[in-house]
């Protein structure tokens, strides 16, 4: 009896030891509460994760670009003349559209550019055009001189000088003569080039009234050789500057150089000998050269000149 008590309470205490490992096995598996252990954050995994939204900047405000508006050059009783656009891209450079019209009934009218610079930079856009009676006309003036353009950032300040005449009479009086600016980006816009002194420089004159400065010497297939020169007009007048005894290594070569500059202006020019000069001359190689260099007025062949004196160069 004794025997069989104590083997009861041994089954009862084998009982009771596995009861109490599956209770702790029970809590152990239970996984923790986060939201006792964070408190009140009750963010899933995915918002936690999340990146924060970029920050947006706006950009700075820009200024736009200047719209061109029509300018009327000229409307009277004979003709009208309106630049119309710009185009800065143009195959043939940058390009002022331009209205023309014949209000005459029996007269052909030649409508030319008399004198023109950009940024105060003369330029010869070698523009004219003959229109008949009665009749209207949309054209393109260009500037298309890859060396002039080189020399500014942008076109600022475009100055031209329209002449309308008979075509058929040039004694008679102009019908129009008119200069207008045109200014692509703004009046307040406008710039002058200026020209930075170079080493190599030659001055031949510089006062109060001209500038002329040989700046270089240059040889190439189309021109033959050019003797390279910078020109100011610091007067109110059109001027006139020319040559003439023109000598190469003592052999008289007569150069393609003459050129009418507008106040106020400068002027980029070469005073230039074909390859076929030099050839019957026996030159090779240019040593010297002498002229007599001569600057006038324009329009008034009386008045004295303002310039004439023999220049020796010696490239």
């Amino acid at each position: 009896m004794k025997r069989t008590i104590t083997l009861l309470l041994a089954v009862l205490l084998v009982l009771t030891m596995v009861c109490c490992s599956c209770s702790n096995s029970d809590h152990s598996d239970k996984p923790a509460d986060t939201t006792e252990q964070h408190g009140e954050n009750t963010n899933t995994p995915a918002e936690t994760d999340k990146p924060a939204d970029p920050v947006r900047t706006e950009p700075a405000p820009t200024e736009p670009p200047a719209v061109f508006e029509e300018v009327t050059v000229v409307d009277n009783d004979y003709c009208t003349i309106k630049v119309t656009e710009i185009d800065p891209n143009n195959i043939w450079g940058y390009t002022l559209k331009v209205f023309f019209e014949n209000k005459s009934s029996d007269k052909t009218y030649m409508f030319s550019v008399t004198d023109a610079s950009v940024n105060g930079v003369e330029w010869d856009p070698l523009f004219a055009a003959e229109i008949p009676a009665g009749k209207k006309k949309n054209d393109e003036i260009s500037f298309s001189d890859d060396e002039k353009t080189a020399l500014l950032s942008e076109f600022t300040d475009i100055e031209l000088t329209f002449r309308v005449h008979d075509s058929d009479d040039w004694s008679a009086d102009d019908v129009a003569n008119e200069t207008v600016h045109i200014y692509p980006l703004g009046e307040d816009k406008a710039t002058a080039y200026v020209r930075d002194p170079q080493p190599t420089d030659k001055v031949i004159v510089d006062n109060d009234q001209i500038t002329i400065i040989v700046t270089g010497y240059a040889t190439d297939t189309f021109w033959g050789y050019s003797a390279k020169m910078y020109l100011v007009n610091k007067t109110d007048k059109k001027l006139m500057f020319s040559s003439d005894d023109v000598s190469v290594n003592g052999y008289m070569c007569d150069p393609y150089w003459a050129i009418s500059l507008a106040p106020g202006k400068v002027a980029f020019t070469s005073m230039s000998w074909s390859e076929s000069t030099f050839e019957e001359n026996g030159i090779t190689e240019v040593e010297e050269i002498v002229f007599a260099l001569r600057v006038y007025e324009y329009d008034n062949w009386s008045e004295e000149d303002i310039f004439n004196e023999t220049v020796t160069l010696n490239p």
